[in-house]
């Protein structure tokens, strides 16, 4: 398995291994390692698939996008802070309190899915996915409107075609990220 020969050669070089303290994702895993593992996520699950360090700042800079509005929500400096970044800032700290995966949904009502990895006690980042919509829940075109400042027709005519996700494709999603992580922390 390509993760697991990453693995073995990222923790030849952990910083335990080497006399240093701080563990960084990347000493668990190399970048290309961590893309594969987002590209894995969005190819089974279509989802935006992210890896977050600490400082919730992604480490691969991979972007495949689940929907067309995601694009232009990011895109948007005002759309990345107040409806992307607070989102990812909360369910991110809420599975760092919590130490479990966390589900979600931002401010633009697509779901968010947040595992955080641990490696005994330190907290190194987050693996997740979002830009899909539960069945029961619907896109905020207006909030997007008021935030982005862009025609609501057009966000509207963005959402149609945002794909679903079942609650039990979700569990399915946890699981699955929850083996990548076990498979590269053990």
């Amino acid at each position: 398995m390509f993760v697991r020969d990453l693995r073995d050669e990222a923790v030849r070089s952990r910083p335990e291994a080497q006399g240093r303290m701080a563990m960084k994702l990347t000493d668990l895993l190399p970048v290309e390692g961590w893309k594969t593992i987002e590209e894995q996520i969005h190819n089974k699950f279509g989802l935006n698939a992210y890896v977050y360090d600490t400082e919730g700042i992604s480490i691969t800079n991979s972007k495949k996008w689940a929907n067309q509005l995601c694009p232009l929500i990011k895109a948007n400096e005002k759309g990345l802070a107040f409806i992307c970044a607070v989102a990812n800032r909360n369910l991110a700290n809420e599975a760092i309190r919590k130490k479990r995966p966390i589900i979600g949904e931002c401010d633009a009502g697509l779901i968010k899915v947040s595992v955080p990895i641990f490696v005994g006690d330190q907290f190194l980042g987050v693996v997740g996915g979002c830009g899909r919509t539960f069945d029961h829940s619907e896109v905020e075109s207006f909030l997007i409107h008021k935030v982005l400042e862009v025609d609501e027709e057009n966000i509207e005519q963005l959402a149609r075609d945002i794909p679903r996700i079942t609650e039990s494709d979700v569990d399915r999603l946890i699981s699955y990220i929850q083996e990548q992580i076990t498979t590269i922390t053990d």
